[in-house]
């Protein structure tokens, strides 16, 4: 790759106005009522599949494009023109199509296509044009529905979509929950934010105030608004960049910019990039197309307040897994937090990571976090399809390996305190798992048939081995508190093996109590007689595989802390101690004489 090919590297790099060579289509003669009133006639769809529908049409998943894209999400041979997806669509890939029957279609407003405003009105033998009624992101998808359905398909494994095609997965979610096991949304939002939001209203105005735009009936004209789509373009495209994407591609070039042959201000590297990336655009998108998509986008609107979106997802009791990044400021982590907590008031499965990623809105479809995302999308659809996976061993239950000052014996089989834990919890009991790990605990109670379980994890490993092992987990950080979760709401909350790295312990005490009914806190004992001696007689900081596998200077326990001195926390907070259960797991049995001394772990049952 030349370096100026490398400068103008970006998402929608490859994308054409070429011939769609494997578009399929199917038009709809019955009328299309749209929401907001009117209809449109018929609707005409061009769609593309990939892979094979298996004889009991259960593979089945709709790939939900954003404002750019089409039907074309992937390459189908090596003929083929690159695909907006090719990253995660294809043979071997997250979504793959040697296992499953990929559909994406074009969207109702498009311009590739499926019925839109550059389409014939039948009223009146002309494009729609400006005529094209105001579609909402609901017609989108009855119009999927509608293509579903003719495809012979009850009910699909998934959908999945980004951007705006993540606004359609979450209308597939309230509007049809019974015809999908499980949903991706990624990058989205329950509605924009104001800001978002205002960015569009500028692209739409640029091209409002084109002088070709002819008030949208531009088609049988010379020239069509270039300028006007060109710079709306351009707005929306730096809403796609971060702030660190744009100074590691723009910061030492600033004053180097591109020779390309077009009209816009090419003073900085900057501006030759964004006026190339226009101009690029112009030649394969349709104005009025861009208009009528960024309303819908605009006034998609599934709730604004928790109690909102907690009623708007009220039936939508499928799996979920929820997709942000963490430098997206168009659609960002806290838009899909919202969503995320909304469905877990429901208690409906839903796991959620918040990829860290410097690419911005547009990481979803670049490969620097492929290997995350992927995974989470790829682990997800195995879940769903039923793959039959061996249960691998984590380190929440891998055998302990010895250590020159390891107080653990290392023939331990598997963590003891979960063993206790599992005991614990009564049988239906809803269970959250705070600093859930791998999801050894969470998946020891799976087994057992247990009811509604979910975990919160900080770490994005931990988080991709849960989505592995079928799990619910979200990303969270718990030093920021559980504010967002509701009082009662489960069962019983179990923090395992993480107090000592809390900052807040009083803050995360308190949630625990507050949302659970019951809790259970497991912890080392740093008063174990081992841990005093190996201090005192060999002066040095102790250290094993275990549950102390850290060096001192890079331990992440910040909490050195007792079976005592716990007693009088909780005594002074008039908390509730049911059960005390001391361990000495090297002997692997309960310890009842002197446990401040004689036992290496802890497991609390208190409430309020």
């Amino acid at each position: 790759m030349t370096d100026s090919e490398s400068f103008f590297t970006s998402s929608d790099t490859g994308r054409s106005a070429g011939l769609l060579k494997h578009a399929q289509s199917v038009t709809f003669e019955e009328p299309l009522k749209l929401e907001l009133g009117g209809r449109v006639e018929k609707v005409h769809v061009v769609y593309e599949t990939y892979g094979r529908l298996n004889d009991k049409r259960s593979n089945a998943v709709l790939i939900c494009h954003a404002l750019s894209g089409d039907s074309h999400v992937a390459r189908h041979d090596d003929d083929d023109d690159p695909g907006w997806w090719d990253l995660v669509v294809g043979p071997g890939k997250a979504i793959d199509t040697d296992r499953y029957f990929v559909i994406c279609p074009n969207i109702l407003g498009g311009c590739r296509g499926t019925t839109g405003p550059g389409s014939v009105n039948p009223a009146t033998g002309r494009p729609y044009g400006c005529d094209f009624p105001t579609i909402t992101i609901a017609d989108m998808v009855e119009v999927q529905r509608r293509l579903v359905d003719h495809l012979g398909i009850d009910r699909l494994l998934a959908v999945v979509g980004g951007s705006m095609g993540g606004h359609q997965v979450l209308s597939w979610a309230c509007r049809y929950p019974s015809r999908a096991a499980g949903v991706i949304p990624i990058a989205t939002s329950p509605r924009l934010s104001s800001q978002a939001l205002a960015f569009d209203v500028v692209g739409r105005n640029a091209i409002l105030r084109d002088p070709n735009f002819q008030n949208g009936q531009y088609y049988d004209q010379p020239a069509g608004p270039t300028v006007g789509l060109a710079i709306a373009r351009m707005i929306g495209h730096i809403t796609y960049l971060s702030p660190q994407a744009m100074r590691e591609k723009f910061g030492s070039t600033r004053l180097q910019p591109r020779d390309v042959p077009v009209e816009f201000e090419k003073k900085f590297s900057v501006g030759s990039y964004l006026g190339y990336k226009g101009s690029e655009f112009v030649e394969r998108f349709d104005a009025n197309s861009y208009m009528t998509i960024t309303m819908a986008m605009d006034l998609f609107d599934i709730g604004d307040s928790p109690a909102e979106l907690a009623r708007s997802f009220t039936d939508c009791d499928l799996r979920w897994l929820a997709i942000s990044f963490t430098s997206d400021w168009l659609f960002s982590p806290e838009e899909s937090a919202r969503i995320v907590y909304a469905l877990v008031r429901n208690h409906h499965g839903v796991s959620y990571c918040n990829v860290q990623s410097n690419c911005g809105h547009d990481a979803f479809l670049m490969p620097n976090e492929l290997d995350r995302y992927g995974a989470l999308i790829g682990d997800f659809l195995s879940d769903l399809s039923g793959v039959e996976r061996t249960e691998s061993q984590d380190e929440d239950d891998a055998p302990l390996k010895a250590s020159p000052s390891s107080i653990f014996c290392p023939s331990r089989p598997r963590r003891l305190d979960y063993d206790r834990i599992v005991d614990l919890v009564p049988k239906g009991a809803s269970v959250l798992d705070l600093g859930c790990g791998s999801g050894g605990l969470l998946s020891r109670l799976k087994k057992r048939g247990q009811g509604v379980l979910l975990g919160v994890e900080l770490d994005e490993q931990s988080i991709i081995a849960c989505v592995r092992r079928g799990l619910n987990v979200i990303q969270a950080d718990l030093n920021k508190g559980l504010a967002d979760l509701p009082d009662k709401h489960y069962d019983c909350v179990v923090l395992s093996h993480t107090l000592q790295a809390v900052r807040d312990v009083e803050g995360i005490i308190d949630g625990m109590l507050r949302v659970g009914r019951r809790c259970v806190v497991s912890f080392p004992n740093f008063a174990y007689h081992k841990l005093r001696s190996i201090l005192a007689e060999q002066g040095r900081s102790p250290e094993s595989s275990g549950l102390l596998k850290f060096k001192w200077y890079n331990s992440p326990n910040i909490r050195f802390f007792s079976i005592r001195d716990f007693e009088e926390f909780c005594a002074e907070r008039n908390i509730r101690v049911h059960r005390c259960i001391a361990l000495d797991t090297e002997a692997g049995r309960e310890v009842s004489d002197d446990p401040n001394a004689n036992a290496d772990m802890a497991i609390f049952v208190i409430s309020r």
